[in-house]
């Protein structure tokens, strides 16, 4: 057997990262950046008031001041001021160059009902620049805003335009086909004969390559014997995919279709793990990532998050090829394995922000349905014990 980290490191040695498109930053969310965003303007482009109220001229005692300007959010207006001089303004306005900080309206006897009227201060700024945002406080032009390699969420995206660039340079989601093999499968809601089971793997695995970021281009099923793996490559090739993931026939068994008819094509390993020993991965010659995983569901889905997720990640370039951990007390003792690591899918309490838990689930599709990570249990001849500390990664 190999280990983990030895099979992971030849997949992500195959792995030719897509190219880069640009796009409209308002599009841009769920993808990778394929080169470094910098801020084309000063934020904020000037001195701005962070709060409602009044702007005033080197005011250091309670007074009464006269109102001398409106100013809106958006506006152009610059007026002179002098001492016992105010402008109402509103967040986000541009302070009048004379003004030297801005008191809120809480702070005056009539606040916004006051209107235009004079103004009586009841509370002095604490000094200058209270309740100024100063032009480039947050980010100068020519700064870092965003790095290569990084997934954009809603907040980055929103930095990014708010930095004044409008498009940015991102690789396209990685495009799956995902084939289940066994001649006993049959589609959800048909009624199965003795012997068959509804076809699930399919859909499991497609559902977690599309939150993944990945766009499924073909999902399909083979059957045992002949030469389907090769015929749903073709399929996936016409489509356009990048991956290819297989679900069953990797195995040692009699009626291993993806092992017995891609050895051409594909290397097959026993990883030292546990559940998903039997891994395959290989490559087309047209470049087309090829995985087979188990077929046992909970094995398949533990054998995505180990090794495909990560290879969806590096063919868009995100610098971030784990996922989220955390160390995490076991509710109940577990049976260490000597020669395996052990991924165990595990339901996540957070209710005591001081002390999470992760309790294991039921065995089965059904288990893996309430499971919100995976457990790391490393090989050991000692077994773990309720409130010992376990690595959590995030589903």
């Amino acid at each position: 057997m190999i280990e983990v980290a030895e099979h992971l490191a030849a997949v992500l040695a195959m792995v030719q990262p897509l190219g880069g498109a640009q796009r409209d930053v308002a599009a841009a969310r769920g993808r990778v950046l394929r080169h470094p965003v910098f801020a084309a303007v000063d934020v904020p482009g000037f001195d701005s008031s962070a709060m409602d109220g009044f702007a005033v001229r080197d005011l250091a005692a309670p007074a009464t001041l006269r109102v001398i300007a409106d100013l809106p959010a958006g506006t152009d207006l610059d007026p002179r001021m002098d001492a016992g001089d105010a402008a109402r303004i509103m967040t986000g306005a541009p302070v009048p160059t004379d003004a030297t900080a801005v008191v809120p309206f809480e702070d005056t006897a009539h606040g916004l009902a006051g209107g235009l009227d004079p103004v009586a201060v009841l509370l002095p700024p604490r000094g200058p620049g209270a309740h100024i945002r100063r032009r480039g406080s947050d980010v100068r032009a020519g700064d870092l805003v965003v790095s290569q390699g990084t997934r954009l969420n809603a907040a980055r995206i929103g930095a990014i335009a708010a930095s004044g660039v409008g498009a940015v340079s991102v690789s396209r989601a990685a495009r799956v086909a995902v084939v289940s093999t066994g001649s006993e499968l049959v589609a959800p809601g048909a009624a199965p004969r003795r012997g068959q089971i509804p076809e699930s793997n399919s859909v499991l695995l497609a559902g977690l390559a599309e939150e993944a970021g990945a766009e499924v281009v073909l999902r399909t099923s083979v059957g045992d014997e002949g030469e389907g793996p090769r015929r749903a490559i073709a399929a996936a090739e016409e489509a356009g995919a990048d991956v290819v993931v297989f679900s069953g026939g990797v195995s040692a068994g009699a009626y291993e279709v993806v092992k017995n008819t891609l050895g051409d094509l594909m290397r097959f390993e026993r990883v030292r793990i546990q559940p998903g020993k039997p891994q395959g991965f290989g490559r087309t010659p047209g470049g087309v990532l090829l995985f087979g995983l188990p077929g046992n569901p909970v094995s398949a889905a533990v054998s995505f998050e180990l090794f495909v997720r990560p290879a969806l990640r590096a063919l868009e370039g995100d610098a971030d090829l784990g996922g989220e951990a955390a160390r995490v007390a076991l509710t109940v003792g577990r049976r260490a394995r000597p020669e395996r690591v052990q991924y165990v899918p595990v339901r996540v309490d957070r209710s005591d922000p001081a002390r999470w838990t992760a309790t294991p689930t039921a065995h089965g599709t059904r288990g893996l349905g309430d499971a919100d990570g995976l457990a790391v249990i490393p090989p050991s001849a000692d077994d773990l014990v309720a409130g010992d500390l376990v690595t959590v990664t995030r589903w």
